[in-house]
């Protein structure tokens, strides 16, 4: 496993030299077997490229980059390039929604300098990396980012998570994430009471990644 990369030329120039290998070879050559393409397979196809590229993050709070300060999000595509889900990005603290604040977020900071890694996924079911690009947003994009967290965490301290579909938010949404189906964390409730639910996680949309990979600067509907 390499060491990690000392500036942004020297981690671009690692995730371009993946361009065009074939997952299961990468996974051979660095002693991470891969098996089939399948939901059981997508962290571990993400753990491949954090070893392949010197990724130091792992599980802390941090950027999968600290020093850079740079997140790297392995993204599932079809042939024609387009994300076949939606992108995790962190999860979020229910009960302090109401407090929470764009400009301070971890959801900005994470997403402040991203790594994309495209995997593609053949007819064959065979896996190949694309092309990889640094993105951080421009004014327009953090624009419609920052509203949506505002709306979403605004229905959230107003006790109303239940209401907060993945339907809410032009590009960032609100989603389930948990180990299992038995977590439970609370979040606030009518009247000034909480509740317990699910845990929650902020989500990038599809079609927005989806355009960010064909064209950074972006802005879909």
């Amino acid at each position: 496993m390499p060491g990690p990369p000392r500036d942004e030329p020297e981690l671009l120039a690692r995730a371009h030299a993946l361009c065009g290998r074939r997952v299961e070879s990468l996974g051979r050559e660095l002693g991470m077997p891969i098996g089939a393409s399948g939901a059981h397979t997508k962290g571990k196809v993400g753990e491949l490229v954090e070893r392949a590229l010197g990724a130091t993050g792992g599980s802390s709070a941090t950027w999968d980059f600290p020093a850079l300060q740079v997140e790297l999000k392995t993204i599932p595509v079809d042939l024609r390039g387009v994300p076949r889900e939606s992108t995790f990005v962190c999860a979020v603290s229910l009960l302090d929604a109401d407090r929470a604040e764009w400009e301070t977020s971890w959801v900005r900071s994470k997403l402040a300098r991203v790594l994309w890694v495209p995997v593609e996924t053949g007819d064959d079911g065979a896996r190949t990396f694309g092309e990889a690009r640094l993105w951080s947003p421009s004014a327009e994009q953090e624009g419609v980012l920052a509203g949506d967290f505002e709306e979403i965490l605004g229905r959230v301290g107003a006790g109303g998570v239940e209401g907060v579909s993945a339907h809410v938010g032009r590009w960032l949404q609100l989603r389930p994430k948990a180990a299992h189906g038995g977590v439970r964390t609370r979040a606030p409730g009518d009247e000034g009471g909480t509740l317990t639910t699910v845990p929650r996680g902020f989500y990038l949309r599809a079609r927005f990644t989806g355009a960010i990979l064909r064209d950074v600067g972006a802005a879909p509907e």
